[in-house]
């Protein structure tokens, strides 16, 4: 399976890759399939069945919304974010459903709308779409979203996920062992090998331009998330604190004013706390491995951006092509999805993979590359996915706080040593696997153990 830097970040909107922009793509794919066999016009009716941990937490995720907009023909990355209620109320009121945003259908949510409380075969993050007409049902097809906005069908998920992209890299690679063994044979950095893996796919400047064209997405994100104050959605009334910390830490700055010297810290607490409110909040940001987990890479940037004295456009590509080397290995040998292993698949793996770019562009040697990240994700390891209320707001949001400063502490004790660790990167992910294989489904996106219940008792 080749895997792209731009298969691991992408634009979308909150508040979970898994469960909002996952079904979204998946709704707007069967709209797609239904274009290509000549159907659209043939539907009257569409049903929704959402399984697992999507009938579990999906309300809370939005994912009933997600995937009304995919059918109307919407696509994540460029939906309008503020749109998504205003359409959605539209149709509760008139039992509308406009197919492909041209055709109306009568939708009945209560009918129409399903939640299925059971695991289909593949992943647990399951939904069946189901398009009617006059003479019955006229095409069907299940779709997984496997986490990080990543979604196959019924018939990916029965031959192999392997067969979604056959690329041929010519740095191909499935391990850290087998990463670092080219990087030396070759005599490359971390980010030299997979630019040259990307060019496979795109020019190099369309590989850079499209990199910083996500640098920007998330520092639009981090701007947004200043910006905005009051109670986030969901009824836990969780308030927002990123923009009074903002202004809190610009009165340290001024002139005269003795500023802690936890400071930096702080910084990064509060890039990270920006877009993770953001994306609870529902709004444009990008997917890093995934949203729940989308605050960390981010904030770690923000943080070489503002305490680094020379700062370059190639510090941006490297730290992202440094940190998608390490996402790859975990989506490869393990999950970075919350309903398949927990959290220390989604803030885990983004918290290896920040501390990777960040050690890649302070000049780290690729054994300390992969020191670094095995940092990050042994620290990790174990980290239930338990949201409160199935939102991604309590804990995710600190959490992403927490593995922003990680992923530092990580990069550099990496970088103080010559990369040689006592447990190895592929070890590290191995574990997380099987950890997750291990844990029970009430800590895995399902609301149903450790803090998502201990909250009800308070």
């Amino acid at each position: 399976m080749a895997i792209s830097v731009f298969d691991l970040f992408k634009i979308g909107i909150g508040p979970s890759s898994s469960h909002t922009v996952g079904p979204m793509r998946a709704a707007a794919l069967f709209v797609q399939v239904l274009g290509e066999r000549g159907l659209l016009e043939q539907v009257r009716r569409v049903e929704v069945q959402l399984y697992g941990s999507l009938s579990a937490t999906g309300i809370g995720h939005g994912s009933d919304n997600a995937v009304i907009m995919g059918l109307m023909g919407e696509w994540p990355d460029a939906i309008d974010p503020a749109q998504i209620g205003v359409r959605i109320q539209a149709l509760r009121e008139t039992q509308t459903l406009l197919l492909n945003n041209r055709w109306p259908l009568p939708f009945v949510w209560a009918r129409d709308m399903r939640l299925i409380d059971e695991n289909l075969p593949f992943h647990p993050n399951a939904m069946t779409l189901v398009a009617e007409g006059e003479q019955g049902e006229l095409h069907r097809d299940t779709y997984y979203s496997i986490g990080g906005g990543f979604v196959v069908d019924e018939q990916q998920a029965r031959s192999g996920v392997a067969d979604l992209d056959r690329t041929v890299l010519p740095y191909d690679f499935s391990s850290a062992e087998e990463l670092l063994q080219l990087c030396e044979k070759h005599n490359l950095r971390v980010a030299q090998l997979m630019l040259a893996n990307e060019k496979t796919w795109r020019s190099e400047e369309q590989i850079r331009s499209g990199l910083m064209t996500l640098w920007r997405a998330m520092q639009d994100c981090v701007e947004q998330g200043l910006k905005h104050e009051g109670i986030l959605p969901g009824g836990l009334n969780v308030r927002r604190r990123a923009a009074r910390l903002h202004r809190s830490l610009q009165e340290l700055n001024k002139p005269n004013v003795i500023g802690s010297t936890l400071s930096a810290m702080e910084w990064v607490n509060l890039f990270a706390l920006a877009v993770n409110e953001e994306n609870a909040a529902g709004g444009r940001m990008v997917t890093a491995p995934t949203n729940g987990a989308a605050g960390i890479i981010p904030a770690v940037l923000h943080y070489f951006m503002k305490f680094s004295e020379v700062v370059t456009e190639a510090n941006v590509v490297d730290y992202f092509l440094g940190a998608a080397a390490v996402g790859i290995l975990c989506k490869k040998n393990a999950s970075i999805s919350g309903a398949e292993v927990g959290c220390q698949g989604e803030v885990g793996s983004a918290c290896a993979m920040a501390a990777a770019g960040l050690a890649e562009i302070l000049g780290a040697t690729p054994e300390q590359v992969c020191n670094a990240a095995e940092i990050g994700l042994e620290h990790n390891l174990g980290l239930t996915c338990d949201p409160v209320g199935g939102l991604v707001q309590v804990p995710c949001i600190e959490r992403n706080a927490i593995a922003a400063v990680k992923a530092i502490n990580a990069a550099q004790m990496a970088l103080r040593g010559d990369g040689q660790h006592f447990i190895s990167l592929d070890r590290v992910i191995r574990t997380m696997r099987d950890t997750g294989a291990d844990m029970h489904d009430k800590y895995k996106e399902t609301s149903r153990g450790g803090l998502a219940v201990s909250a009800v008792e308070c």
